[in-house]
């Protein structure tokens, strides 16, 4: 990694790759990246581009943020399910040498005789998805029945006579969970997600399904993420409805002794399934997750959290399914 200077050709720097980065620079280190066709010097920190006059110091690139599912209410009454966990998706600038924060929000945890659990938030930068999705709505005292909000509504239980409401969502990350209803067969309403969650239906002896996700094509491919979790339902009969989860990763609900609860899928942030059974636990919700579509010809390398890299056309993409950081 030679400095050459000639007086009639100029001076060429050292240069590398960045994954052949010097292992141990200096402060003030400088030379070509051959991965990213610029100069670079290390700041002490961190390596920062050198860009050519009238050249950005900023580029775009194309993110998904969303957190982790709520789960859905324990059985004992009619647990509602699980609001999904918020979901925001756009582009932003990114300014060269700056780091930023990825964070990957968990499920909520799972629940036995009792309301659900909040998901947690996932974070990029300043942009963060809220957490959880809210908790599933109550189930097995007749309290805590309605669901409460977050990304988006956890859906409503039911127990004894008694229904709740579903939780709200956050404007422009999800929507309202479903509300529980009354008959001689209680049942709780589906949480939200993309989609408002479906109220339970006594008409029809019918529980709340989850709502739908919503498609991304950020990776190259359609993906749904952010399902809300179906309503557990204390239906005995084999040709009743099941209370399905959203699609988006949503856990389906339990139907008594016929269909078996469900978590929300890991790493779309959906909702878990409400359960009905006393003494069985809820659907836990579904791990966040982060994504990031960079221009390859600005891709710095630089990431903490061991995000998978994949290519697709002119970008690559950084998916995190742990925290992290990524330095523009």
């Amino acid at each position: 990694m030679a400095l050459v200077l000639d007086g009639t050709a100029g001076e060429t720097f050292p240069s590398w790759t960045t994954s052949g980065r010097p292992a141990t620079p200096a402060a003030g280190q400088v030379g070509y990246n051959t991965t990213i066709g610029a100069l670079e010097v290390y700041n002490g920190s961190n390596w920062q581009t050198i860009q050519a006059t009238g050249t950005s110091t900023t580029y775009n690139a194309d993110y998904l943020v969303v957190a982790g599912g709520g789960s859905g209410g324990g059985g004992g009454g009619r647990g509602g399910g699980g609001g999904a966990g918020g979901l925001l998706m756009g582009t932003t600038a990114l300014t060269v040498g700056t780091s930023y924060t990825v964070t990957v929000g968990a499920g909520g945890s799972a629940a036995t005789n009792a309301q659900g659990n909040n998901g947690l938030n996932s974070v990029f930068g300043s942009f963060t998805a809220i957490g959880g999705g809210a908790k599933g709505g109550g189930s097995s005292s007749g309290s805590n029945l309605n669901g409460t909000s977050g990304g988006s509504g956890g859906g409503a239980g039911a127990y004894g006579g008694s229904a709740g409401t579903g939780g709200s969502g956050t404007s422009g990350q999800g929507n309202t969970g479903g509300n529980g209803g009354t008959s001689s067969e209680t049942q709780g309403g589906g949480g939200g997600a993309g989609q408002a969650g479906f109220n339970a239906n006594p008409a029809l002896n019918r529980p709340g399904y989850g709502g739908a996700g919503l498609p991304v094509m950020i990776t190259g491919y359609m993906t749904y993420y952010a399902g809300g979790g179906g309503a557990g339902a204390d239906q005995t009969g084999s040709s009743q409805p099941i209370a399905y989860g959203g699609i988006g990763g949503g856990g389906n609900g339990q139907q008594y002794n016929n269909i078996a609860v469900q978590a929300g899928a890991a790493n779309t942030g959906g909702g878990g399934g409400g359960s009905v059974t006393s003494g069985v636990a809820s659907g836990a919700g579904g791990s966040g997750i982060v994504i990031i579509s960079i221009p390859t010809n600005r891709y710095s390398g630089t990431t903490t959290g061991s995000p998978t890299v994949t290519t697709n056309g002119s970008n690559t993409i950084l998916k995190f399914t742990s925290s992290g950081s990524y330095t523009a």
